[in-house]
């Protein structure tokens, strides 16, 4: 049997299958914030700030307790993880396994990243990474051109091919940068 909607019940549904607004809530606030990531499987980040980025009005929008600590803090506890989803995105770490075929496709190159590999390199990033411990993309010198349609120096190159074929995870960020660190220390 088909049931009709009226143009404001379908709003309201749409809002309510979303959070919008917050149903009650018990709990510490950042576990709502948790189940608010899981809920929705995914949250995209965003990299334009003017009064905060998109993804903590996304999830204040779901949880008033919100505060951006919580986000820090979920990452920390390995409760949540960023990866490219259809773009960058905290993703509940329950949905860890689902982004493993795409990474392992990456590894063995059946698909491409957008950067060109350069294996001497990633190997040696990959090296300073495990051996020093978690670095950003400043951490690496480099005086020579940059490459590419971004025009990022090859070590960020690097970082981000291994990034994305799962050898290295971004374990936070500070100033919105990714600390990268091996996978098996994230």
């Amino acid at each position: 049997m088909t049931q009709s909607l009226s143009l404001p019940q379908a709003r309201k549904l749409v809002l309510l299958s979303q959070r919008v607004p917050p149903a009650r809530q018990t709990g510490s606030a950042t576990a709502v914030t948790l189940a608010a990531i899981e809920h929705l499987g995914y949250v995209q980040i965003d990299t334009i700030s003017v009064i905060q980025r998109a993804h903590h009005h996304t999830l204040w929008n779901r949880n008033p307790r919100y505060r951006a600590s919580q986000l820090d803090q979920l990452i920390a506890d390995k409760q949540v993880f960023e990866y490219w989803s259809h773009a960058a995105a905290y993703l509940p770490m329950c949905d860890y396994r689902f982004s493993l075929p795409r990474k392992q496709a990456i590894a063995r190159g059946d698909e491409n990243h957008w950067y060109t590999r350069d294996t001497r390199l990633m190997d040696a990033v990959l090296k300073r990474i495990a051996d020093e411990g978690p670095l950003m993309a400043r951490d690496f010198e480099h005086t020579g051109t940059r490459r590419g349609d971004w025009h990022s120096k090859p070590a960020k190159q690097a970082l981000e091919n291994l990034y994305m074929q799962g050898a290295l995870m971004s374990a936070r960020r500070e100033n919105f940068h990714k600390v990268y660190d091996v996978t098996e220390r994230v």
